[in-house]
């Protein structure tokens, strides 16, 4: 498990409700960190029925599925916390899916962001290879 942490510049949002305007500036710094850090963006906001996936990457050898988590700052809970484990079986469903749709063969790993702040930064903690696949059958 590797993690990196960083502050990036929020950037600048439209006026909708407070908690999903804080998510979408999350996604939105998420996006920038992989791009600066070399990942090619394939999806963002994958969805096919009820299953979701934030951010699909790509590495030059492996797909990567991002699961995003934003907070604001003082908050009382870690956004990684969040990431329970119906969310990784979730975030696996998913992930398997959308590897059946592209029929892709390249090896995968789950990764988490979590954000914490407000405007004009946000602290992001990049958790590489965050959590494996549970086995079939095991919930």
């Amino acid at each position: 498990m590797h993690i990196y942490k960083e502050v990036l510049p929020l950037p600048k949002t439209t006026c909708m409700a407070r908690h999903n305007e804080l998510g979408k500036e999350g996604e939105a710094a998420a996006l920038e960190y992989l791009k600066k850090n070399g990942y090619e963006i394939l999806h963002t906001n994958w969805r096919r029925g009820h299953l979701e996936l934030d951010i699909v990457a790509r590495t030059d050898c492996e797909l990567v599925f991002v699961e995003v988590k934003t907070r604001s700052a003082g908050g009382v809970t870690d956004p990684g916390d969040a990431v329970n484990n119906q969310k990784i079986r979730n975030i696996v469903d998913a992930a398997d899916c959308y590897i059946k749709s592209f029929d892709t063969d390249l090896p995968a790993r789950f990764d988490i962001i979590t954000l914490v702040g407000r405007e004009p930064c946000f602290e992001t903690e990049h958790v590489a290879d965050a959590f494996r696949a549970p086995l079939t059958g095991v919930r």
